[in-house]
């Protein structure tokens, strides 16, 4: 921590740095800028005598602060993951950084992190804090268990499983990998959005401080503005394509720092998420608050055929990944085998579950009707007021017009697509598997969310005046897990209660209807 912590804070300082070196240099006093250096790196070493931690039976406690103390203690039975950090220094020094969760958001200054602790400490100590999800599994199990069927009965050295005869179940099955990060998977990267993300912050600054007015006003880029419409198109043309190429190597220098030698381990009771270059990031999640996945499919990716896998689970972030960009066999696999954990099936039963391969039931012709108008009207209400300014005696450019004609395709194209990507399917309940509901709905960004009818807590039917009209509602089904809310959108009415009956039976007061899609 005598290390780690002024090398830190020197370089979250590195404006303030630059400022005193400015400062010193006008000034003629160049003890400014070592004085700034002495203050920052004294304060960073005040952490080492003011930081300490202790974790007793049933709270984890952090005291920190050398002017404003602060003291923060979870309750060992509220923490819901262990996450573990380590960059290029901490790595060199044989150091972690251990970050509990309560699946709740915190702000920076109220996370619970344990800096700088020893790396060979950190796997013990991440079990014991997860120890009582084990414990609480195997409680609740033996609570609920009925004549004839199976608990889990602690043992010594953990839970073991048993069965209400005395005979003994075989061992807990070895550690499985379920996703492996594959090199050629960077190719994925400038498909996303995250090179546009960190190049967007540059150009605003060079805007912010005039460099980009600088680059317009120079002698070149005047040349070309001199040249014709021609040049200029060339010009333009040229700084899209090293724009893109910029952005894309961005994304991949991101995408491969992230998740390089990404590991994804199931061990029965815990997830296992291991990535990372420079700095290691190894995330553990409890099995047992898993209430689905995410595939997520944003348009360029999904040409592709590449995709994301997200994990629905209570207490953890709403968009929790397992895989990032990925080939769509591997997003299949890793996602089938997570259902299938929660589904009970073993891997050598079944490869592939019914909501991994289920069919989607299309929502109908408003629903399509509805694609069609909110894409096209924008288009007509723009085509109307131009018209009207035209008739008005307004000169409309001709390159508006042309815009004009091209915007009409593309938002049939957008409507067709929203539509295909439209839908809903009930898997029920069936050899002590739970019921899934899987909804899909998007174009540009897609999901298809898998999630457990244990896991939604309630229902919310929805209609806009529009959707009234035409008979439809948004049905949203609420969920302590993920994204919250999974909306199924623009279901013909008639058919939503039918739905809800069918996943959560009972939840409306009245005996389940079938389906009679």
């Amino acid at each position: 921590m005598l290390l780690v912590h002024p090398v830190n804070e020197l370089i979250r300082f590195i404006p303030v740095l630059l400022a005193s070196v400015i400062a010193g240099t006008q000034s003629g006093n160049h003890l400014w800028s070592l004085a700034a250096v002495a203050v920052i790196v004294a304060l960073a070493l005040t952490r080492w005598f003011t930081t300490t931690y202790r974790i007793t039976g049933d709270n984890v406690e952090l005291r920190t602060g050398l002017i404003q103390r602060k003291k923060l203690s979870i309750p060992r039975n509220r923490v819901r993951s262990v996450d573990v950090e380590a960059d290029l220094l901490h790595r060199a020094l044989g150091l972690a950084v251990l970050s509990i969760g309560t699946g709740q958001q915190a702000d920076r200054g109220d996370q619970f992190k344990l800096d700088s602790l020893d790396a060979g400490l950190v796997p013990d100590l991440r079990t014991a804090l997860l120890a009582h999800t084990r414990e609480a599994e195997s409680l609740g199990v033996q609570g609920l268990t009925e004549p004839g069927s199976e608990e889990r009965a602690p043992g010594e050295g953990g839970p073991s499983l048993v069965k209400s005869d005395g005979l003994p179940e075989p061992a807990p099955r070895p550690p499985v990998e379920i996703g492996h990060w594959q090199p050629n998977w960077v190719r994925y990267a400038p498909l996303s959005l995250t090179g546009f993300a960190i190049i967007a912050p540059i150009v605003g600054l060079a805007f912010q401080y005039g460099i980009a007015q600088v680059v317009f006003d120079s002698n070149a880029v005047q040349a070309v503005g001199h040249r014709g419409a021609v040049a200029i198109a060339a010009f333009v043309a040229g700084l899209v394509v090293a724009l893109v190429v910029f952005v894309s190597l961005a994304a991949c220098a991101r995408y491969l720092a992230t998740y390089h030698r990404l590991q994804v381990v199931d061990d029965g009771k815990t997830l296992h998420i291991r990535h990372g270059l420079f700095t290691t990031r190894q995330v553990t999640l409890d099995l047992a608050r898993l209430r689905g996945a995410t595939v997520n499919e944003p348009l360029l990716l999904r040409l592709a055929g590449a995709a994301e896998l997200e994990a629905i689970m209570t207490g953890t972030d709403p968009r929790q990944k397992i895989l990032p960009q990925a080939p769509r066999a591997a997003v299949d696999h890793t996602l089938a085998h997570l259902l299938d954990e929660q589904s009970g099936i073993d891997d050598a039963g079944l490869s592939a579950p019914p909501p991994v391969t289920a069919g989607l039931i299309a929502h109908g012709p408003a629903a399509r009707r509805r694609r069609y108008t909110r894409a096209l009207g924008p288009v007509a209400v723009a085509a109307a007021i131009l018209l009207a300014l035209s008739l008005a005696g307004v000169h409309i450019p001709a390159w508006i017009w042309s815009l004009m004609c091209i915007a009409v395709p593309v938002a049939i194209a957008l409507a067709w697509d929203r539509y295909r990507g439209l839908g809903h399917a009930v898997i029920p309940a069936a050899d002590g598997n739970p019921t899934w509901l899987i909804t899909r709905s998007g174009s540009l960004d897609r999901d298809r969310d898998c999630l457990e009818a244990p896991g939604i807590i309630g229902w919310t039917v929805r209609q806009t005046f529009w959707q009234r009209r035409a008979g439809v509602a948004t049905v949203i089904a609420a969920s302590a897990a993920g994204k919250k809310r999974y909306h199924l959108i623009d279901l013909p009415l008639d058919r939503a209660w039918p739905l809800i009956d069918s996943v959560t039976p009972g939840i409306l007061g009245r005996p389940a209807e079938p389906l009679d899609e």
